[in-house]
């Protein structure tokens, strides 16, 4: 059984090179790695005013809004939603999230793969990159 308290998870700071607006906190709680087949899971929050940076995914994802008011951006189409709220972002359609109300935003992204590639505008500077690969987080873990 693979289990996730959200609550209880370790997030790592992520910052858009010379874009501080661009922030989140995130992990993968779900992916290969623990031994998900067939899906995977993103967790991240953001702070007011933070934007998590326009990307696409490799594979379709569920957006589900655990807490906060969030202005989603899909392709060309925006919408602010609410907590319990969900968004489809079809495959490779560019979309980014951005936290308009007052608190923190929390965000599930449930993706219909465990081997997914985010592909971001704006690289991360943690990172170096404007690219996150769960296959690339599994064999790291693997290898250590």
């Amino acid at each position: 059984m693979i289990t996730a308290d959200l609550s209880k998870l370790e997030l790592s700071e992520f910052t858009g090179k010379n874009r501080p607006t661009q922030h989140c906190r995130a992990t993968f709680p779900i992916l290969e790695a623990v031994g998900s087949e067939d899906t995977a899971m993103v967790y991240f929050e953001l702070d007011e005013g933070k934007n998590l940076g326009q990307h696409t995914d490799s594979a379709e994802e569920i957006l589900l809004i655990l807490e906060g008011k969030v202005e989603v951006k899909i392709g060309d189409e925006r919408r602010i939603v609410n907590a319990g709220s969900i968004a489809l972002v079809p495959t490779m359609v560019p979309h980014d999230l951005k936290n308009v109300g007052q608190g923190k935003v929390r965000v599930a992204g449930i993706f219909g793969r465990n081997n997914i590639t985010a592909t971001f505008d704006i690289p991360w500077a943690e990172l170096n990159s404007n690219v996150v690969s769960t296959a690339e987080m599994t064999k790291q873990t693997a290898q250590a």
